[in-house]
Order: C-alpha cells, then sequence, then structure tokens
C-alpha cells in the first residue's frame, strides 16, 4: 500500500538493473540514498538565474535557441538523443544532468555555444558556467530518421508529453502539496537527473531524479516507452521532511479557458479553448466510471471524488476536430489527454482516497488553471517515506481503456418551462459509444439524474439524435440561489447502467447563473 514504510524494496531494483551494463555503475538505489541523505539536512532553496533571464519575457526567451545538431548521442544517431533547456524566464535554477554510460557517470558541462541567442549583448551575458533548466528528448515519432520532441522535463517538478502527430498539451508534476490550500502550494524541484544512454536501436529509455523541497525529497526512476502513445512507468520514494495536509500523487496541470459547457468570453471568435476538457475516474472498488466536464470558475473551486480503489484517472481531451476550435495555430484538436494508472503487475494499488480537482478562475488561455491528483486516505507525517509506482501515458483518448458509452457533450443554458422557474438551468449531456452504438433508436434506454443538497431536478428524459448518432439526456434542475448546483446522471437499459457517471458542479457567480448575484 502507498502508506507503507519500505526498506527493503531497493535491493530488488539492483537486481533489475544490472541487466543493463550502464546500471551496474548507477541505479534507482543511487538516487534513494541521496534523497534520504537530504531528508535530513535543511532545505536549501536552489540558486536562481540572474536576474536579467528570470525577467525576460516569453517572446525573447523562446528566442534562445538549442541548436539540433548539438544533442546529446547525436553523433551516435541513437534514436533517442537530448536537447538541453536554457534557463530564464519560468526556468530559474539551474538542474544538474548527467550521463550514465558503459564508463559510468559522466556530468553534462555547460557550454553557452549550443544556444543560438537573439542579439550578441545577450550572448556575451550569458555566464560561462550557468547551467541548464532542464532537458528535452527526442525520438523518431513520425518517421524513420526524423527527430520529434516527445518529453520534457523542466520546471520545478513538471514534465510534458506526447504521442505521435500531437501537440504539447498538459502537464504532469512529480508530486503536488497542499495545492490550492489556503496556506498556500509548495512547489519541490527537480534538481538532478541521471539519464541512461540507450543502445543505438532501443526504444525505451531511462531518467533518474532526485526532488527536493521545503517538506519531502524524492528519488525518481522514469521507463520511457515513446510510441503512438507515450507511456513513462514511475517508481518514486519520498522522504517526508515536515506533516503535509494534502499530499498530491501523480498531479496534472492543464488549461480550460471556455467551451461548451460555458459562455464564450466577449470578443472571442474561437467556438472553445482548452487543453483538456474533462476529468474521468475509474474506481475499482465499484467499478463505475465517472467523468466531470471541466469548467472555469468564478471563484477557486475545489472537489473532492472519493474512490474506494482507484484504477486509473486523467485530464482527457475528447473534442478532437479542428472544428471544435478553429485555432490553427494552438492546434487544441491535437492536445494530448494524460492517464494515470496507480501500480502495476504484482504491484500494490494505491487504495482508498480521493481524486481531487482544482478549477482556478482564469481571464487568459496562457494560464494553467486545473489540477487533478490522487489524495491518500492515509495522513503523511515528518520522517515517514512512501514508495509509488504508477504509469502515466500520453495520447489520444482511447489511452483510457474506458469499455462504457461516454459523454462526449456537455451543454448548459436556462431554463424554458413555463412559469417561474426562478434560476433554473437546462443541462444537455450527448452520449456516445459501448454498448449505446448497438441499440436501435426506439430502444428503451431510460435516464437516472440526482442533484445534490439544495438542488431540485424538475424534469429528465433521454432521446435519441439521429444526426449524430447519440443519446440526449436533457435535465431541468433549480439550485438554491447562492448555492452549488451539483448533478449526477447515467443512461440505463433493464435496470443496468450503459455509460460513464457524468457529474457536474456549477458555482452560483457564473454567467450562466446570473439570477444569483
Amino acid at each position: 500500500m502507498t502508506g507503507s514504510r519500505r526498506t527493503g524494496f531497493l535491493s530488488s531494483f539492483a537486481i533489475l538493473m544490472v541487466l543493463s551494463g550502464n546500471a551496474q555503475a548507477f541505479g534507482f538505489k543511487d538516487v534513494a540514498g541521496k534523497a534520504q541523505a537530504l531528508a535530513r539536512e535543511k532545505y536549501e532553496q536552489p540558486a536562481q538565474a540572474p536576474d536579467f533571464l528570470v525577467n525576460l519575457g516569453y517572446s525573447d526567451y523562446q528566442s534562445i535557441r538549442f541548436k539540433p545538431d548539438q544533442s546529446l548521442w547525436h553523433s551516435g544517431k541513437s534514436r533517442f538523443q537530448v536537447m538541453m533547456i536554457p534557463q530564464g524566464s519560468f526556468y530559474s535554477h539551474a538542474v544538474k544532468l548527467n550521463v550514465i554510460d558503459s564508463e559510468g557517470v559522466q556530468p553534462v558541462g555547460f557550454d553557452k555555444t549550443r544556444f543560438d541567442y537573439p542579439n550578441a549583448e545577450m550572448a556575451k551575458r550569458i555566464p560561462a558556467d550557468l547551467g541548464y533548466a532542464g532537458f528535452k528528448l527526442t525520438y523518431p515519432l513520425s518517421e524513420k530518421g526524423t527527430q520529434n520532441q516527445f518529453l520534457v522535463f523542466g520546471g520545478a517538478s513538471y514534465f510534458r508529453g506526447v504521442g505521435a502527430n500531437q501537440n504539447f498539451g498538459l502537464s504532469g508534476r512529480g508530486i503536488a502539496i497542499d495545492t490550492g490550500l489556503p496556506s498556500g502550494e509548495q512547489f519541490p524541484a527537480f534538481t538532478e537527473f541521471w539519464m541512461e544512454r540507450p543502445n543505438a536501436d532501443s526504444d525505451v529509455m531511462v531518467v533518474y531524479g532526485l526532488l527536493d523541497g521545503a517538506s519531502l525529497t524524492g528519488a525518481y526512476r522514469f521507463e520511457i516507452h515513446p510510441g503512438q502513445s507515450t507511456r513513462i512507468d514511475v517508481t518514486a520514494q519520498l522522504f517526508f521532511r515536515n506533516d503535509i495536509d494534502q499530499l498530491g500523487q501523480a498531479p496534472l496541470t492543464s488549461m480550460f479557458f471556455y467551451g461548451d459547457n460555458t459562455l464564450r468570453p466577449m470578443g472571442e471568435w474561437r467556438p472553445q479553448v482548452h487543453d483538456s476538457d474533462g476529468l474521468l475516474i475509474n474506481d475499482g472498488g465499484t467499478g463505475e466510471w465517472l467523468w466531470r466536464p471541466l469548467v472555469n470558475p468564478a471563484d477557486l473551486q475545489l472537489s473532492y471524488h472519493h474512490v474506494k480503489d482507484v484504477k486509473g484517472f486523467g485530464l482527457i481531451q475528447r473534442d478532437r476536430e479542428f472544428d471544435d476550435f478553429q485555432d490553427n495555430e494552438a492546434r487544441y484538436d491535437r492536445r494530448p489527454s494524460m492517464w494515470i494508472k496507480p501500480g502495476g503487475e504484482n504491484r500494490d494499488s494505491w487504495g482508498q482516497g480521493e481524486v481531487v480537482l482544482v478549477e482556478i478562475p482564469s481571464g487568459a488561455e496562457s494560464n494553467d488553471n486545473i489540477v487533478a491528483f490522487f489524495k491518500p486516505a492515509e495522513k503523511v507525517k515528518a520522517g515517514e517515506n512512501r514508495r509509488l509506482q504508477y504509469s502515466v501515458t500520453f495520447g489520444d483518448p482511447g489511452i483510457t481503456g474506458q469499455p462504457n458509452a461516454r459523454a462526449v457533450r456537455t451543454f448548459v443554458g436556462t431554463g424554458n418551462t413555463d412559469g417561474d422557474s426562478g434560476e433554473a438551468l437546462r443541462l444537455i449531456v450527448d452520449f456516445e459509444g459501448g454498448d449505446l452504438a448497438e441499440l436501435r433508436p426506439g430502444a428503451a434506454v431510460v435516464s437516472q439524474v440526482s442533484g445534490g443538497e439544495g438542488v431540485e431536478v424538475l424534469e429528465h428524459f433521454v432521446e435519441y439524435v439521429e444526426a449524430t448518432d447519440s443519446w440526449r439526456l436533457s435535465i431541468l434542475a433549480k439550485p438554491t440561489a447562492g448555492k452549488l448546483l451539483t448533478l449526477r446522471g447515467a443512461l440505463t437499459k433493464d435496470g443496468n447502467a450503459i455509460t460513464e457517471t457524468w457529474t457536474y458542479l456549477l458555482g452560483p457567480k457564473t454567467d450562466l447563473r446570473s439570477n444569483a448575484r
């Protein structure tokens, strides 16, 4: 279990790693030893980059370009190559980089000539010992001989990935601490990486990371499998300096500005703008798949979804057509989904806890305002250590392996009943796929809808929509003025659920509930 204290697990990794000639020189146990020793010391923040780099605007920072021919292992024609990230803007401190090869552990020295700078003035101000802020991995995802960037480690404990023919979007993190709480969030950071040099024809690469923060340290092993979807098998050992109120395991960070279920901001011509449009949860304890469309709330909003045995969760981009966004530059239709699968073959599950969704008000698409993570039921105490194992997959929505019908569209508008309906809202949910795809239009599909505290469900019904070959759930619901609107709905046949459970939360200050203000 996640909360158990393990002391003998490291030896199993040592045995596994001797299968690789490179790993005999350095392995996970070495990183774990460093993390454990570091946890006994007082935390010190990493040294910051020079002010002129930290204060660079986004476009100025982006004008600093790494030269692809300077990539690690470029001359060896390796399928995996490594590009370094310059310090500046959000990347405000150096990260030590090392290579593990047949000769042992070799540090990657900083060389400013590996970059092209926008002007000579900036180039001469770059210190010769500045250091790198992280790295990008490349691999021929699309065609042989073409190096595609597919995984980036840079900024605190963030990493971003894509599958083939996708554009970068949402991010993963090593860990989240007190995200969304009034006490304020902490941001532990990777301070050192070790990259095992793979064989030239290898399709797997291993990276180790050392994490350090005010309340914990951590050792990470990332086994990376790029392809049509990119999977990362993660093993982590965490050492806690302090008690932690809200530990976030396998956190995901994304952006939701507006979508089908919100009003379009004034002046925006694009139909939707988001990297992800919903949170999906698979609770193995109940067998339920739960879908929660994202919102851009008026106030900070935290939702806690209790799970008996979490089998998977992730932020998903179900809108996959160009017409959904009409954005030829951002190409939100190509943004990946990200799926977390706790444990693995012959590994412990994470058990009971809560999948937490944090939605932060945002007035621009440049802000990552969505966070999701697993919060274990067992509290974290100073001096403890915990082991985590899980997989992270970047790819299209099919990476979840979900078998049942899915809610592909959610629309929200004002109610249209006769008389005084007060603050009633009409919610439309379209379901497609799964067993629904095999049903005749006249099949006896029944809607099941319930409201949360203070929510009156005035009516609900289901109908087949021939134009889209989908089944439409229509709900008229009336929340208490000034209170949350919370709803759950699903479609059944012969008393059995044939869709995922759709759930929704809408705060009282949204423009869709103007009567509440």
